[in-house]
């Protein structure tokens, strides 16, 4: 969960510097002072009495903050959450540059074992940040990422994308300026053939940067040569995890709909209905790769007189599944609804459609890759907060089982177990024993002692729950077909008494949902936050002055869609709210 709380922090910052300046501007035209915005406080934004003594007392307050021990700041209390204030510490040295590819190599290796939200975020992270500040910077850090990162690290293409992430956002010229480097195209991609890290880091980063920089950016960025490349990449010459990530980029490509018109009109569709039937391959990577070409075909390149997954899977002998209707959308679920991939920058969390309140119950996961999952037991009261890192085990009403990092996660909180690190093909087992109240985990068949923390704050209500770090992926087993290693003592499982409508088992592609979602008409006068009773209560803006309407809308338009919809609820505006109270 750390890693994810580091992400928010340096990429917040950034993005905070941006709108502060943009904000500083606006303010300066439409009030004549650049110096306002220093004053505005928590009082109204629009108050008239807001002098110059108080812009004084701001300033001096500053100053004194500034002028104190970093002993004392550092005895203050910290948000668990976030990560503490960047900077030098007492005894630190001032950075310089370094080796760019130790500082990456140093990330990845330290990644794995800073756990805890209290621990600094690691110095060779914070210094690449620094070092991506500039042009020059960013492309010797995206060059390294490529040059250095191994294939056989779980990890490595996970930390690609963390630290893509966190950099500030690249220019225009950067952008250029990495093309015209890769230079990319078809003959590039049969290069190197025997050392496909290159191709697979490559494709990493191209992916990172089309979901980064969706819009626009975007299409720029998907040159005629850089598409050839990912597609022949897709050939069955290549290596299979030079596929997946080829595969992966063009699905963050075609986020922009410009984007995915060119790359259908390339008869990509062609090349995935090969690639599908990998699906159930018993090599873990070649499953990967069919597990996307068959999600891509069913909601991103379809393919004329193809039949959609989900019309077609046999669900007969399935009563519980992954619950498709309340996870995000950056999830992937099997249209059998028993595997998903993550396969975005965020934390993402889903639970089974059953719930169980007593007695004991036992469910089994495969390990499709072997990077950060958190497995294990959530309740009703459980929090998953994506962006923010929050998934199983990072609250006091779940516990979670990490092979990955050999930890047992309760209230965001780790300590170690004694199995070894799970690897691809590995089963997890879970025990939930409510007459006892305890939980044990089980890899393999061999069992850990007994988890009893999380009953101290719940005792009913336990869904199996999993969370996924980027390309992760795993299969779960409800009872539907036989156990690879059941426990000894007598359980129930979840198919034997769950129970789903055949309209309930259907997990839909995007295009069908969002079609389904259009024929929804919403009544005149309804509540703007339910959409389901008649408004009864209006909520107005305080009329004071409308150039802050104006503002807003100005800064909203400089800002990216995706920075819209991630800080889309922070707003300045006098838009009325009808709402039902």
């Amino acid at each position: 969960m750390i890693v994810f709380g580091w992400a928010v922090f340096l990429a917040s910052r950034s993005l905070g510097q941006g709108l502060l300046l943009t904000l500083e501007e606006h303010i300066a035209h439409f009030l004549g002072t650049r110096g306002t915005a220093a004053t505005m406080g928590n009082s109204c934004i629009c108050r008239d009495d807001s002098g110059a003594e108080d812009s004084i007392d701001t300033q001096q307050q500053q100053v004194e903050s500034s002028a104190a021990p970093t002993a004392d700041l550092r005895n203050q209390p910290r948000d668990p959450v976030r990560p503490p204030r960047r900077g030098r510490g007492p005894h630190e040295p001032r950075r310089k540059k370094q080796n760019v590819d130790g500082l990456v190599l140093d990330t990845l290796a330290v990644i794995r074992t800073l756990v805890d939200n209290d621990q600094e975020p690691p110095y060779s992270m914070i210094t690449l940040h620094e070092m991506a500040e500039t042009d020059e910077g960013w492309l010797d850090v995206v060059q390294s990422l490529i040059r250095v990162i191994p294939l056989e690290d779980p990890l490595g293409p996970a930390v690609i994308t963390l630290l893509l992430d966190e950099c500030p956002l690249p220019t225009k010229d950067a952008l250029q300026k990495l093309t015209e480097i890769l230079n990319l195209n078809g003959e590039v991609a049969c290069q190197d053939s025997g050392h496909p890290a290159k191709h697979r880091n490559t494709s990493a980063v191209l992916g990172c940067l089309a979901e980064k920089l969706a819009g626009p950016a975007s299409i720029g960025l998907l040159s005629p040569g850089i598409l050839e490349y990912l597609l022949q990449c897709l050939k069955l010459q290549s290596h299979p995890t030079v596929m997946l990530f080829a595969l992966i980029a063009l699905e963050k490509f075609a986020q922009t709909s410009e984007n995915k018109l060119t790359i259908s009109e390339s008869s990509i569709s062609d090349r995935l209905v090969t690639l599908e039937s990998w699906a159930d391959d018993p090599d873990y990577l070649k499953r990967q790769v069919g597990f996307c070409a068959q999600w891509s075909l069913d909601n991103l390149f379809l393919k004329e007189g193809r039949q959609l997954t989900y019309e077609k899977v046999n669900l007969n002998s399935i009563r519980a599944m992954l619950n498709s209707n309340d996870v995000s959308e950056y999830l992937k679920i099997s249209p059998h609804g028993l595997e998903a991939r993550c396969d975005a920058s965020s934390f993402e969390s889903v639970r089974c459609t059953f719930c169980v309140d007593a007695g004991v119950w036992y469910y089994e996961v495969t390990v499709v890759t072997s990077g950060v999952m958190q497995i294990g037991w959530a309740t009703r009261d459980s929090k998953f907060l994506n962006h923010e890192g929050y998934g199983i085990g990072d609250d006091e009403y779940s516990c979670a089982y990490d092979g990955c990092r050999q930890l047992i996660w309760y209230n965001a909180r780790s300590k170690p177990h004694l199995h070894p690190c799970w690897k691809e093909g590995d089963t997890v087992g879970f025990l939930l024993d409510l007459n006892e109240k305890q939980m044990i985990f089980f890899l393999n068949g061999n069992q850990l002692p007994p988890e009893k923390q999380v009953f101290s704050s719940t005792v009913s209500g336990f869904f199996a729950a999993a969370s996924f770090m980027s390309y992760q992926q795993c299969e779960f087993n409800f009872g539907a077909k036989p156990f690879k290693y059941p426990p000894a003592m007598k359980f129930s499982t979840f198919n034997d008494y769950a129970f789903l409508t055949a309209e309930e088992k259907i997990i839909l592609p995007r295009h069908r949902r969002l079609a389904l979602l259009k024929q929804v008409s919403i009544r005149e006068n309804c509540c703007s936050l339910c959409c389901d009773e008649v408004a009864d209560t209006q909520l107005k803006p305080c009329g004071h002055s409308p150039s802050w309407m104006e503002l807003e809308e100005i800064m909203l338009s400089e800002i990216s869609q995706k920075q819209e919809d991630e800080y889309g609820m922070i707003s300045l505006s006098g838009r009325s709210w009808k709402i039902r109270s």
